[in-house]
């Protein structure tokens, strides 16, 4: 590690910057996927001292300072493939899908429009589904992106509490999380739909082949 080592940092800005943490992608031909999983982590557990003011150029200054210092870490050891890859960082190829439950929205407006600029900048697929109280998530993409998805969903501010103050999602639950199978729909683009009835969301399941989701994860939520 005596040479100096180039790396390259894609910040994805989510609309309530810096109010919550950018979406970072690392990448270089001189580290494994690991290490720029490592290196990954160690900028987002920075940027959370930096919450609240203007942080990217403060982030590069950092990792210019202590790269070395991380890479000599022995959790940075595992594996030799490359992290060459600009829309992954991860060691799980292929597409992932998950499935998120909130709680509550009362910005909903708001809400709905930052939900779809995280998966348009993240390039996540699927649906934002409204069913009477019932509020789904289903993500389709890289396991890093969605992994960065959450990780923007739980520090963001992106609702308001009961006065008004905006405040952090506290109440959204993972249900479940699964490498796409070949009887699963592959979604083409990010959408958001209202259903009237428990039938018609149970047809959207059903069309992309979640049956099994549904009835196992989905049905519960309405008992």
């Amino acid at each position: 590690m005596d040479a100096d080592i180039p790396l390259q940092l894609v910040f994805h800005l989510p609309v309530n910057y810096p109010s919550c943490l950018p979406g970072i992608v690392v990448n270089s031909e001189h580290l494994t996927r690991a290490e720029c999983e490592i290196v990954k982590e160690k900028l987002l557990e920075q940027a959370e001292t930096l919450l609240s003011e203007p942080m990217v150029h403060e982030l590069v200054l950092w990792i210019q300072q202590n790269l070395r210092h991380i890479l000599k870490r022995p959790e940075t050891g595992g594996g030799s493939e490359k992290c060459t890859s600009a829309a992954s960082t991860t060691v799980d190829d292929g597409l992932w899908m998950t499935l998120l439950h909130l709680d509550h929205m009362r910005a909903k407006t708001k809400y709905v429009k930052t939900v779809e600029k995280w998966a348009s900048d993240l390039r996540l697929t699927g649906r934002l589904m409204f069913m009477g109280k019932i509020i789904l998530i289903l993500l389709q993409g890289d396991r890093n992106n969605i992994k960065e998805y959450l990780i923007l969903q739980k520090t963001c501010k992106v609702d308001v509490d009961s006065s008004g103050k905006k405040c952090k999602e506290k109440m959204i639950s993972v249900l479940f999380e699964t490498k796409v199978q070949t009887e699963h729909k592959r979604f083409l683009a990010f959408e958001v739909k209202e259903y009237s009835s428990l039938d018609e969301l149970q047809k959207e399941f059903e069309t992309a082949g979640l049956k099994k989701l549904f009835s196992e994860f989905v049905l519960r939520l309405v008992k």
